[in-house]
């Protein structure tokens, strides 16, 4: 009679050395590679739940938009202080880790961030960033409704404001860059530059959180749009897909590293349009009131009121 055996299987050794593997990975990360913020082990902010954070922020500034469509003037500010109160507390831990990050090596001591020490110190900083940040969304809230207002007037083909809020990709690109540039203002610029690219991932739309933009801005379509970190935009400003207002050159130190934080993005002035494909580059400046061609490259400045086209070829 045959005997099955139903008991656990038996171990079998994998056929892919993998002792050997770890072994090495070990020694990458830990000693050859070490690609650690300090040479130390940290809890990286969580993209899945900053995504859940900026949707929560969403519900508490346009509650009917993108909250709950049934709220009753009863019911929506129970529904946005209880959205916001859970929000603000999973944000200031986001900030907590992201701070983490940006500290100074000689600030950054082991132990410096675990309760005791002076572990309390990202959690404080982190408590008044996301106090700050949340006595700001009033202003953040009207600045986006001044875009989106500006997306009605501009755009033929808008039929509604509750069509552009849902339907175009411009509008919520600009909202996660509200929240970011705010946060970067603050002091928690890791965090805002992951909200950002989280942003780009849903949009295709690249705005750097350091870029200041102005009230009333709009941009249509959008695939492709790049802002970089010192850009400056000012107010009514109106970008068209595959717009880049990036730098013209990288400026480096006498040991060959690139120097970091300088002005290399362009000014664009108040009531500017920038039809598709535009590529302006380098720390120069766009008059008010002027208009910029498609696919035109431009790196120098030009007055307020310009039209500035592609040179026409000549036929003979």
């Amino acid at each position: 009679m045959k005997i099955e055996n139903f008991g656990a299987p038996r171990a079998r050794s994998s056929p892919w050395n993998l002792d050997a593997v770890i072994d090495g990975l070990r020694l990458s990360r830990e000693a050859t590679h070490n690609i650690r913020h300090h040479g130390r082990v940290r809890e990286l902010p969580s993209r899945a739940a900053l995504t859940e954070i900026v949707n929560g922020l969403s519900a508490a500034l346009f509650p009917t938009h993108y909250g709950r469509p049934n709220l009753s003037d009863e019911s929506i500010d129970y529904f946005v202080g209880d959205t916001l109160n859970t929000a603000l507390n999973r944000l200031t831990e986001q900030v907590r880790r992201g701070l983490l990050f940006s500290a100074p090596e000689e600030a950054d001591e082991p132990g410096a961030d675990e309760p005791g020490a002076d572990g309390g110190a990202p959690a404080r900083q982190a408590d008044a960033i996301t106090r700050a940040f949340a006595a700001g969304l009033p202003a953040i809230r009207a600045l986006l409704v001044s875009d989106v207002q500006a997306a009605f007037a501009g755009d033929p083909a808008a039929t509604s404001v509750a069509e552009i809020m849902l339907c175009y990709p411009g509008t919520i690109a600009i909202l996660y860059h509200r929240l970011a540039h705010s946060l970067h203002g603050l002091g928690a610029p890791f965090l805002a530059r992951l909200i950002a690219d989280i942003g780009h991932t849903l949009t295709g739309i690249d705005i750097h959180p350091g870029a200041r933009i102005g009230a009333s801005f709009f941009i249509d379509h959008g695939t492709g749009v790049v802002i970089g970190e010192t850009a400056i935009l000012g107010r009514r400003v109106r970008l068209y897909q595959a717009v880049t207002l990036g730098a013209k050159r990288f400026p480096a130190d006498a040991d060959g590293a690139l120097i970091k934080g300088i002005a290399r993005h362009p000014i664009v002035e108040d009531d500017v349009v920038i039809y598709a494909g535009a590529t302006i580059l380098g720390r120069i400046t766009i008059g008010a009131g002027s208009t910029i061609g498609g696919n035109v490259w431009l790196t120098q400045s030009v007055p307020p009121g310009s039209n500035v086209s592609q040179a026409q070829t000549r036929k003979d």
